[in-house]
């Protein structure tokens, strides 16, 4: 099969790539990105080295390249993990938001009606639901958990789930969705808390946590949410949506004390900061569906995920201090700044 990744340069997206290469080697991947700052080639270098692998540079907001990229490649399969992703980045600047992740979903959803796809699969996110309060743990999200959305970075996401939803009904296109917890592994770009709170603890920063730091997250490793994706590809019933769920909470502020001990470091360098607006209290998955119907679990605890974790940070500083050498160190110091104290198929 060929099988189209877009957005594979990005975190979730990249390890899905190299999932799926070990997975299924006879299979060609496709990864289409438009190298965004999130976008990182450098998270593709040993891809680059296989046969059955692909970089095509692209916007899936651009009709014109994706109806070539349809045309030349000829896909059986769409995982669309691209999208602009950051809740602070949503907050400062909806509207690229709005284009990438909705307009681009409809255009991809146009190609698949123009040229056919066997399946086009919807990556999407928890925070469509809104979120749950910190005293009612027996609440879950579900599958038929109502949206209700909290940034303009979610009721993107919501927009194109039900754009998603519409093009099945009306179109018949053969689409599924899935909706993840906070992923957490290698690749993971510098602005989200895990990877940053490592960054800064080996930088000897302070680390900067929002409000009180009770806000809970059900943490996914990615290569699990990897696994559960290529189940639902295989598995998953047409028009269905997945929620995948790591069966790990975890108050902001204890991942942070857990990255710390993982670092041998003392927890004076924490410092709390203006709180994010509209921050969500707490989210958590109710896997039920995908464990019953297709026999996914997750197989990582957290305690064994975050160490695995932070000994990839520590034996890849190269990839993410080009990173925060660039472009990123800016964008980090306006958005903390003030609270805080401080085409080729190879290359």
């Amino acid at each position: 099969m060929n099988i189209v990744v877009t957005g594979g340069a990005g975190f979730i997206g990249a390890n899905f790539v190299y999932y799926m290469l070990k997975q299924h080697p006879s299979d060609k991947i496709i990864c289409y990105d438009k190298l965004t700052y999130a976008g990182n080639m450098a998270t593709l270098e040993k891809a680059m080295t296989k046969e059955n692998f692909k970089f095509i540079r692209g916007d899936i907001a651009d009709r014109q390249q994706v109806y070539k990229m349809f045309e030349t490649e000829k896909p059986d399969v769409i995982v669309n993990f691209a999208a602009e992703s950051h809740v602070d980045r949503s907050i400062e600047n909806p509207e690229i938001f709005l284009q990438t992740n909705i307009i681009g979903t409809s255009v991809l959803l146009d190609a698949c009606r123009k040229y056919g796809i066997d399946r086009y699969h919807q990556v999407s996110t928890d925070e469509v639901y809104g979120d749950l309060p910190l005293d009612r743990p027996d609440l879950f999200f579900t599958e038929t958990t109502p949206l209700h959305t909290s940034s303009p970075y979610s009721s993107s996401k919501a927009g194109a789930d039900l754009l998603v939803q519409a093009y099945h009904r009306t179109y018949k296109i053969p689409v599924t969705i899935s909706r993840c917890s906070n992923n957490y592994g290698p690749y993971h770009f510098p602005e989200k808390l895990i990877p940053l709170m490592i960054i800064n603890a080996l930088a000897g920063k302070k680390l900067p946590v929002y409000g009180d730091g009770l806000n809970v997250r059900d943490w996914l490793f990615v290569k699990d949410h990897c696994a559960a994706i290529d189940l639902i590809l295989q598995k998953g019933k047409v028009g269905e949506v997945y929620n995948i769920g790591g069966h790990n909470e975890r108050a902001n502020i204890d991942v942070v004390k857990t990255i710390l001990r993982e670092l041998g470091k003392g927890e004076e360098s924490i410092e709390f900061v203006t709180d994010r607006k509209g921050h969500d209290r707490r989210y958590a998955i109710d896997p039920t569906k995908i464990r019953e119907q297709l026999g996914w679990e997750p197989t990582t605890r957290f305690e064994d995920g975050i160490k695995e974790t932070v000994q990839w940070y520590l034996d890849n500083r190269g990839w993410w201090e080009n990173i925060i050498s660039g472009d990123y160190q800016n964008y980090y110091e306006s958005m903390y700044g003030s609270r805080s104290s401080l085409e080729f198929s190879k290359i």
